[in-house]
């Protein structure tokens, strides 16, 4: 997705869009045409006679209550890549570290040192596992066994998608 796209897509978290939709004709007035049409260009959003209504992949990709969320990526994006691309001039310059561990030789600890940055970013990672989980889930022989561990998990995304589709297995992670 391109800056431009991620942007608009990300200006709404504040505004509680697109899982807000249920209260949306009260909300529509507070927003702009212009926005709203933006998010109908880029495909997060359909419009009927004047009404807005989210795709069926906004629903089910950017909607934070449910587990195909992937919008963890996007809000880490947002918060740090873009952030950390600004500075690479000045990372090619003096050939140090410009991003959270800047200063330090070790991003993670500088990551696992602030409880918001790694919620963000284990949430990025759950958002980019879905696919790959998903894929896994359906391309696997689980039939064949009875239990599984996913070592390292984060989130668990991924064992949370495999017992969702095979719930005769027994997993951890």
């Amino acid at each position: 997705m391109s800056l431009s796209a991620s942007s608009v897509v990300l200006c709404r978290a504040p505004f509680g869009f697109p899982a807000g939709l249920p209260d949306w004709p009260r909300r529509a007035i507070s927003l702009t045409r212009d926005f709203l049409d933006a998010l109908v260009a880029l495909k997060l959003l359909d419009r009927h006679d004047g009404r807005y209504c989210n795709t069926a992949e906004t629903d089910l990709f950017l909607d934070r209550g449910k587990p195909t969320y992937v919008g963890g990526l996007l809000e880490m994006a947002n918060s740090r890549l873009y952030h950390n691309w600004g500075l690479l001039t000045e990372a090619l310059k003096t050939g140090r570290n410009q991003a959270e561990a800047k200063g330090s030789s070790d991003m993670f600890a500088a990551l696992y040192a602030d409880p918001k940055r790694l919620r963000g970013f284990l949430a990025a990672m759950s958002g980019s596992s879905l696919a790959p989980a998903q894929a896994i889930a359906a391309k696997f022989p689980w039939q064949n066994y009875k239990s599984f561990v996913d070592i390292g998990s984060a989130q668990g995304m991924l064992p949370a998608t495999v017992a969702r589709a095979h719930p005769h297995l027994s997993g951890a992670g």
